[in-house]
């Protein structure tokens, strides 16, 4: 469950909040020579100001590969390639996007909340197929698990609210 957390948190860093920040390359696969490489093994991303994201390919001859990939993923930003690297300027959020943000921070947290399901699922099938256990074991484990999935469940919530605000603040 910590795990199922941390990646609702990678996933969460990939969402731009209207500064600039190389995580949100983070879920954008350029094709490489005919298989799809996530783009931050093929090229350093850097921030040299708050608006602006610059993306330096290790190998030169991709970096029309890499441009299409910005421009066909979600961010909504349009890559100026001056042939050595690629800029990204980070415009100011708009309300809309904000708004279609916050549904997406939404969407990752309920896939997030999904998991931990599957996570409290698993565990109680485990329970069922250990032999020698008394029923009253059983219920009290089943409960802990339950309990414990609430717990998480209910992070995974803060998790959402804290980035939406993060999103909505202007």
């Amino acid at each position: 469950m910590e795990k199922t957390i941390e990646t609702v948190r990678e996933k969460f860093n990939t969402v731009r909040t209207g500064r600039a920040s190389p995580k949100i390359l983070n879920r954008i696969n350029v094709d490489y020579y005919g298989t799809l490489a996530p783009l931050i093994t093929i090229a350093n991303a850097s921030t040299p100001d708050s608006q602006t994201i610059v993306i330096q390919p290790f190998d030169r001859t991709i970096i029309n590969d890499i441009e299409r990939a910005i421009m066909l993923s979600d961010l909504g930003l349009n890559p100026s390639n001056d042939g050595a690297c690629i800029r990204l300027s980070i415009p100011p959020l708009t309300a809309e996007r904000r708004q279609e943000l916050a549904k997406l921070v939404s969407k990752l947290g309920e896939e997030g909340k999904v998991a931990l399901r599957n996570v409290r699922r698993d565990a109680m099938k485990s329970i069922g197929k250990v032999e020698g256990v008394s029923e009253d074991d059983v219920k009290s484990l089943e409960e802990a698990i339950d309990t414990l999935t609430s717990d998480f469940v209910r992070k995974v919530g803060e998790l959402v609210k804290e980035k939406e605000d993060d999103i909505f603040k202007v």
